[in-house]
């Protein structure tokens, strides 16, 4: 028994390492191939012992491979960190223990089908229904820094990646089963290796054969100048006032422009840059006035930049919003959000709506805000925008004429979400422009995973993205997850370049995620068949008065 445990643990070390190294190492996406196989050997040795409590050690796994992927949010915040890490583990270790009650049940491969289906149907209720959600280990974001093995990323999204990666563990696990003397039919066990050979092959084959052939569809370039202030979050206002912070933005960018008042292109500043933009005047911020003077020098130019803004209602016996916060004999609502203006003096403005738990949003507000305002409101009460929208740049030519260019802003932590981001090309954006601020996590592996993910969202809606980083990294990449160019950590720069525009749609984001919606589909399927499993049980054992007698279903 000492022996087993022993190699209990070593699968389990071996399976969180594994899954790790795809996130903290370039170029190992293939390590989430076989990096589950150690969990599946686990799981089996412990079923076929009859070992009590070895859920314990399944969930133990996730919680190691969380905890080394994603340690570094502790450095916004402890308590969050915990959570993220304790709670998602355990959402990972109950699709386990769903799986190994219905292996319980059922015999073969069947229940690493349901595993697989299951956990997919999982990660597509976070990315998409979840009001509370963590998909940073989604496990199609195991290829984000190896973008070159997944350029059908175009076709099925991330959690094709995720189908990927199970069909891939389950067939190395039955082909070692097959090599052990499992009893199965003889053209199984000889099919299994070159299937499983197929399964890991195909996606590279396919994937180099689109990467090679691949046509960047351009409808024009569009000049960008993207600032980087690199402002320490934690010292924003401490170290310098706003208008200090606003003067530091615009020199960068003349030094970018070296003086050009003819120079026709988008500017673009960070995530919350700014915190003076009330929404009902948006024209009479401090900030807002010093662009459009700058402006007034470049009247070709148009900036795009985050803020802070707020919506003042003046009737105190009225609460706009559930989330809205007391404000002098009013009331306030928080947004976080992107603007984009030009010489005319408009403002379009986008909400950020894939919201941080926490620090910007309280989730189930009816009831964790009573909760809040009894603490005295230590939680982020950010709006979000109920529907997706672009904002528009007006792109001047060399004769003198102008076009409307929508833009697609995913604001920090919405770059995540595969699926949500197809919504902005959907509404018409020709580029993408990510803006973030990844300073709260230090030099970290965070903003590296952070900027990967940029590289996903270029493959699954083939748009050029220029990503705009507080202290880094910022960034241009193509339309085949490319990075073009980049800056460096924590260092205060520009970054100048041209991205394409394009109009043309990914079949993703003509027909969204069709991998996660049949297996949404397929495990309701497999939920019903269970629960057929459960009536015919006890059908079978009133009438014969033994279940000891019953077998479990091979299928």
């Amino acid at each position: 028994m000492k022996r087993t445990r022993l190699i209990l643990w070593i699968c389990i070390l071996l399976s969180a390492v594994f899954m790790s190294i795809p996130w903290l190492v370039p170029h190992c996406g293939f390590f989430a191939l076989f990096g589950l196989v150690p969990l599946l050997i686990a799981d089996d040795i412990a079923d076929r012992q009859g070992m009590r409590r070895s859920w314990l050690m399944i969930y133990l796994c996730f919680v190691l491979w969380n905890a080394a992927t994603t340690w570094w949010v502790k450095n916004a915040t402890v308590g969050g960190a915990v959570f993220a890490v304790l709670a998602n583990a355990l959402q990972m270790g109950v699709i386990w223990w769903a799986f190994r009650q219905f292996k319980r049940r059922v015999a073969g491969v069947l229940p690493y089908i349901f595993l697989a289906v299951l956990w997919i149907a999982w990660e597509k209720w976070y990315l998409q229904s979840a009001e509370i959600s963590w998909p940073w280990l989604v496990l199609g974001n195991a290829f984000a820094q190896s973008t070159r093995s997944v350029q059908w990323y175009e076709i099925t999204g991330s959690l094709g990646g995720s189908l990927w990666v199970w069909t891939a563990n389950i067939s190395i696990f039955w082909m070692l089963r097959s090599l052990t003397g499992e009893p199965m039919k003889p053209w199984i066990r000889k099919a299994l290796p070159a299937w499983t050979l197929a399964v890991i092959a195909f996606p590279y084959a396919a994937s180099a054969y689109i990467w090679h052939n691949f046509e960047e569809d351009s409808e024009g370039a569009l000049p960008v100048v993207i600032a980087q202030p690199n402002f320490d979050p934690y010292e924003k206002f401490e170290a310098m006032s706003q208008a200090e912070q606003t003067e530091v933005l615009l020199s960068l960018y003349e030094e970018a422009l070296q003086g050009d008042g003819d120079w026709k292109g988008l500017l673009i500043a960070p995530e919350t840059f700014t915190g003076d933009v009330f929404l009902d005047d948006i024209a009479s911020g401090h900030t807002f006035r010093c662009f459009q003077t700058f402006l007034k020098r470049h009247p070709g130019a148009g900036l795009l930049f985050g803020a802070s803004t707020y919506d003042i209602y003046r009737d105190r016996h009225s609460k706009p919003h559930i989330l809205a916060r007391r404000f002098g004999n009013g009331w306030v609502v928080n947004h976080n959000s992107a603007i984009l203006t030009d010489t005319s003096g408009r403002a379009d403005v986008f909400h950020k709506s894939k919201l941080v738990v926490g620090t910007e949003l309280t989730p189930y507000p009816k009831i964790f805000v009573p909760i809040d305002d009894k603490l005295g409101g230590v939680m982020g009460r950010c709006v979000g925008q109920e529907h997706i929208a672009c904002v528009r740049h007006l792109k001047y030519d060399a004769e003198g004429g102008r076009e409307c260019v929508m833009v697609g802003v995913p604001v920090c932590y919405e770059s995540v979400y595969g699926e949500y981001c197809t919504g902005y090309v959907k509404m018409g954006a020709r580029m993408l422009a990510v803006i973030t601020n990844d300073a709260w996590w230090g030099d970290t592996p965070g903003y590296k995973q952070h900027l990967s993910y940029s590289c996903l969202r270029a493959i699954e809606t083939r748009r050029d993205i220029a990503r705009c980083a507080n202290t880094g990294i910022s960034a241009i990449i193509d339309q085949r997850g490319e990075i073009l160019s980049s800056t460096g950590w924590w260092q205060r720069c520009t970054l100048t370049g041209e991205v394409n525009l394009s109009s043309r749609t990914t079949f993703f984001v003509r027909h969204g995620d069709l991998v996660g919606l049949a297996c949404v589909i397929l495990t309701l399927l497999f939920a019903l068949f269970w629960c057929t499993l459960i009536v015919t049980r006890k059908k079978l054992v009133n009438h014969a008065g033994n279940p000891c007698e019953i077998p479990r279903s091979r299928i």
